[in-house]
C-alpha cells in the first residue's frame, strides 16, 4: 500500500481532495494542482462552491485567473458531495477550529469531517489533517473516528498524519511553496507518505517524530507572538499612562543588533491562529494538572486591548466635551491585518459592537472589506463608505484599526479633514500638521 501511493505521488498520479476551501484549502488547491496533480475541493458552502466552478476566487491574494486556469486544465473541480471522498488518493482537512463561547476547543469541524471520510475510507488512503488544534488531536479524536466501523489498521492499510498550516495572507516574501512544512505520522510509514505528498508541493519538509510533535509546533509558533504582542501591549498601555510613546521606544531599541526582535502594539489580536490556538494548549494543559500561567495571562491581556481602545476613544471625546452615545465614529479598516481581505477574529468587529452598544453611530471604510459578512459571533449589516473629504469631516471620531497602505499614504488627508483621529497601528506617524488631532491608542 505505502509503496503504491508513494509511486502513484510521485508520477502525479495520485488524486488529492482538499476538504475546507477558505483561507488554508484554497492555496493548497492552488499549488497542487499547479504542480500537475488532480485536485477535488469539497465545501459545504454553496456559494463558494459555485464560485470557484465559474473559476472565481473569494480571497483577494489568489486571482481568480489561477483559479480559472485550473478549472480550465481539468486539474480541479470543487463539490458539496462527499461521495466523491472515496475517487482520491489523499485527503487533507483544512476546517475550522474556532473557540466555545467559553474559550473551550469546538472541534465540531473537524468530527464531522472525520465522519464524512470515515464512511468512504478505503485501502491506501492518506489522511492529513491541517486545522489547528491541540496535541493529541490526530490520534485522539480523528483515528478513532476513521477506524470505527472497519478493520483497517492506520499505518498498514491506511495512513494519517498531521501537517499545521502556516498561511500568511498576502505575505508577499512566503508563499505556501516556499513556507517550510512540518509533517508528522501516527506511524513511520505514515510520516514518510506525507513528506513524499508535500515534498512535491513545497520547497522543504520538516520531518518529526510524531503527530503530537508536529501539532504542539504550531502552538508553539502562535504562543511566542500572543505572549510577546502581549507583553507590548501591557507596556502600551502603561507607557501611554506615563507620558512615553511606545512607538518611539521599540524604534530605539530595534536598534540593538541582537538579543531583541520587534513586536507591535495594536488595537486586539485577529485573524484565526493567534487569538484562539493558546486556548487549545491551555484547555488541554487542564488535562495534566497543569495551569498555563504564561499563556492565559498572555490571553487576558490581549482579550482587554479592545476595551481599552474603547476607553481611550472615550476619553478623547471627552476632553472634547462630546459623548459616545450619539457620536459618529468612523472606522478605517476591518480586515484583521494590512492590505488583506481577512476578517478572521479582527478586534474591529468588537470594537465596533462595544462602540455601537454605546450609542455610537459607528460607520466603516475598507477598500478590501465593501461589505461585512455574517459571522458566528457578529453580524453587523454594514457597507463600506468612501474615504472622502466629506466622510472624514462628518465623524466626531475616526478611528484607526487596520493600518492599511492606502491609510499610512493618505494619512495627512485623513487628519487634515477629521476633526479627532484615534490611532491604533501608528499610522499616522508620517503626519507633519495638525498633529494636535491625533491620540494614540
Amino acid at each position: 500500500m505505502k509503496d503504491q501511493l508513494i509511486a502513484r505521488i510521485k508520477g502525479r498520479q495520485a488524486r488529492v481532495g482538499v476538504v475546507g476551501l477558505g483561507y488554508v484549502g484554497l492555496p493548497l488547491v492552488h499549488e497542487f494542482s499547479t504542480q500537475g496533480f488532480t485536485v477535488t475541493g469539497f465545501d459545504i458552502d454553496r456559494r463558494k462552491v459555485d464560485m470557484l466552478n465559474a473559476g472565481k476566487s473569494y480571497i483577494g491574494h489568489i486571482p481568480s485567473e489561477k483559479i480559472a486556469s485550473h478549472i480550465q486544465s481539468g486539474r480541479f473541480s470543487a463539490t458539496m458531495d462527499f461521495d466523491k471522498l472515496a475517487e482520491t488518493d489523499c485527503i487533507i482537512i483544512c476546517v475550522p477550529t474556532p473557540l466555545t463561547a467559553m474559550k473551550e476547543p469546538d472541534l465540531s469541524y473537524i468530527e464531522g469531517t472525520a465522519k464524512s471520510i470515515a464512511t468512504r475510507l478505503r485501502k491506501g488512503h492518506l489522511v492529513v489533517l491541517e486545522s489547528t488544534t491541540y496535541p493529541g488531536t490526530t490520534r485522539e479524536v480523528v483515528l478513532p473516528i476513521l477506524t470505527a466501523h472497519n478493520d483497517l489498521e492506520v499505518g498498514k492499510d491506511f495512513f494519517l498524519a498531521f501537517s499545521p498550516e502556516r498561511e500568511d495572507p498576502a505575505n508577499k516574501k512566503f508563499s505556501t511553496g516556499t513556507i517550510p512544512k512540518v509533517v508528522g505520522g501516527l506511524t513511520p510509514n505514515c510520516t514518510a507518505l506525507a513528506d513524499v505528498l508535500y515534498s512535491s508541493i513545497v520547497q522543504e519538509t520538516v520531518v518529526v517524530s510524531s503527530a503530537e510533535v508536529a501539532e504542539s509546533t504550531k502552538l508553539l509558533e502562535n504562543i511566542y507572538r500572543s505572549v510577546n504582542i502581549a507583553l507590548v501591549n501591557e507596556l502600551k498601555m502603561l507607557f501611554t499612562r506615563m507620558g512615553i510613546d511606545v512607538w518611539e521606544v521599540i524604534r530605539a531599541a530595534s536598534t540593538k543588533p541582537f538579543g531583541f526582535h520587534a513586536f507591535y502594539p495594536g488595537p486586539g489580536l485577529g485573524g484565526h491562529c493567534i487569538p484562539i490556538d493558546p486556548f487549545y494548549l491551555s484547555w488541554k494543559a487542564k488535562e495534566f494538572d497543569f495551569a498555563t500561567r504564561f499563556i492565559e495571562l498572555a490571553g487576558e491581556v490581549n482579550t482587554s486591548v479592545p476595551y481599552y481602545v474603547v476607553e481611550r476613544l472615550t476619553l478623547a471625546l471627552n476632553e472634547r466635551r462630546k459623548s459616545v452615545n450619539g457620536s459618529k465614529v468612523l472606522v478605517l479598516g476591518v480586515a484583521y491585518k494590512p492590505d488583506v481581505d481577512d476578517i478572521r477574529e479582527s478586534p474591529a468587529m468588537q470594537i465596533m459592537e462595544l462602540l455601537m452598544e454605546r450609542g455610537a453611530e459607528v460607520s466603516y471604510n475598507d477598500p478590501f472589506i465593501p461589505e461585512l459578512p455574517m459571522m458566528r459571533k457578529y453580524k453587523i449589516p454594514k457597507s463600506s463608505v468612501e474615504l472622502s473629504a466629506e466622510a472624514l469631516a462628518e465623524a466626531d471620531c475616526v478611528l484607526v484599526v487596520t493600518d492599511h497602505s492606502v491609510y499610512r499614504e493618505k494619512a495627512q488627508f485623513i487628519v487634515d479633514n477629521a476633526s479627532l483621529v484615534v490611532d491604533t497601528r501608528n499610522a499616522t506617524s508620517a503626519v507633519k500638521e495638525h498633529r494636535e488631532r491625533i491620540v494614540s491608542a
